[in-house]
This record gives structure tokens, C-alpha cells and sequence, in this order.
């Protein structure tokens, strides 16, 4: 079946940095995957997380720095970051900020993201 989504669906969080939930548990009633679009001003960042998901983390401008156990990976424009479940990580944007896309495999949920207090 085809299934046309006409937009997103913003997702408020703390911080200054927008989610326009395109295919998710919020926009669309997917529980397989989540479609987001972000965009992150300079200086923004989460706390530590250890999801329970396989995250894809497509950068379309600026700079995503991800903290793992191995020390920090920049991924710039143009770049792909892959995180497997059961990771501790943490998100913070470049200098620039950061416009990227992060598809979710099963779908994104707060209970999911396992986010350090």
C-alpha cells in the first residue's frame, strides 16, 4: 500500500534544537523506523543515552559530534554516522550547528533513548 505523509510533525525539546518528525511513532504511527529531520544550533547538546535502537545520523550541514567509548567521532556534511543499540552516547552540534537527518531503527521513543538523568 502507498501511503503519502503530507509533512512533519515538530517534536518540542529543550535547547533551540528543532525535530520535524517525518515517519514515526508521533507523525505517521510507525513503530519500525523514524524519519527526522534536525536542526541544531551551535553550542546545543543532550544528555548520554544508551538506546535500544540502531540509529543512522546523515549530516547535511555544519558538524554532529557524537562522544562513545572510544573518544569522539566529528561527522561533517556529507557524512554518516552509524550507532548500534546498547551504546552510550551522547549528541552535541559543531560550531556551525548542525542540520541533519537521524533515521531510527525500531522507531525513536523517549523510553527507548534510555537518556541519562
Amino acid at each position: 500500500m502507498v501511503r503519502k505523509i503530507e509533512g512533519p510533525s515538530r517534536i518540542p525539546v529543550p535547547g533551540g534544537k528543532l525535530i520535524d518528525e517525518h515517519v514515526g511513532r508521533v507523525n505517521s504511527g510507525d513503530e519500525a523506523i523514524s524519519i527526522a529531520h534536525m536542526v541544531a544550533p551551535p553550542g546545543w547538546e543532550e544528555p548520554a543515552q544508551t538506546p535500544e535502537f540502531t540509529e543512522y545520523t546523515l549530516v547535511l550541514r555544519g558538524s554532529v559530534l557524537v562522544e562513545h567509548a572510544g573518544g569522539t567521532t566529528e561527522v561533517l556534511a556529507g557524512q554518516t554516522l552509524v550507532t548500534e543499540p546498547g551504546e552510550k552516547i551522547r549528541y552535541r552540534a559543531g560550531d556551525e550547528g548542525a542540520d541533519y537527518v537521524a533515521v531510527c531503527l525500531p522507531a525513536f521513543s523517549p523510553e527507548s533513548a534510555r537518556r541519562d538523568e
